[in-house]
């Protein structure tokens, strides 16, 4: 792997970890109360559990069109957000939280393979190629987390040490 190739991958994956322009995701949703998951926001259309829960299935989707040679495009809303009254328990709430980080260490990990080519496109796709999907991924990502730190941030649920700066 040459220098430049070398930069890139280490570019990708500093994005994808966070905490250079934006918080990590075990930052963002460290000491939420659980009670407090399935509440809404004023004017706001979801709950904290229905935001995280979109972020996991978007970061699925990429990881399945990324990895299944067989991989079928999903319908936009229905199949990115939970159901707009859907609720979710304990049990719920730690399954996105899990499959969240299961998802995004299997990206990361991918991004981190060195056999990996980073600028070759996707064989299945239409032109889009791995570096594409990482970068997606991490802003994706890193969007949404901004808006949970500020949905927390307005519900209140930060913890009373949490320096909001």
């Amino acid at each position: 792997m040459d220098a430049a190739e070398r930069a890139t991958r280490d570019q990708a994956l500093a994005l994808l970890r966070g905490g250079m322009a934006h918080m990590a995701f075990d930052e963002a949703v460290a000491d939420f109360p659980p009670a407090r998951m399935n509440d809404r926001a004023a004017h706001v259309p979801y709950s904290p559990w229905q935001l995280l829960e979109h972020l996991r299935l978007v970061q699925r989707d990429i990881l399945d069109f990324i990895r299944d040679p067989d991989y079928r495009e999903r319908r936009w809303p229905d199949d990115y957000w939970p159901a707009r009254d859907e609720t979710a328990d304990a049990e719920g709430w730690a399954d996105t939280l899990d499959g969240f980080r299961a998802d995004f260490a299997a990206i990361y990990a991918i991004a981190d393979d060195p056999q990996v080519e980073l600028h070759a496109p996707i064989p299945w796709g239409d032109g889009q190629t791995i570096l594409r999907e990482l970068l997606l991924v991490a802003d994706h990502n890193a969007y949404h987390l901004g808006e949970f730190a500020i949905l927390r941030q307005i519900m209140g649920t930060w913890p009373a040490a949490h320096d909001a700066d």
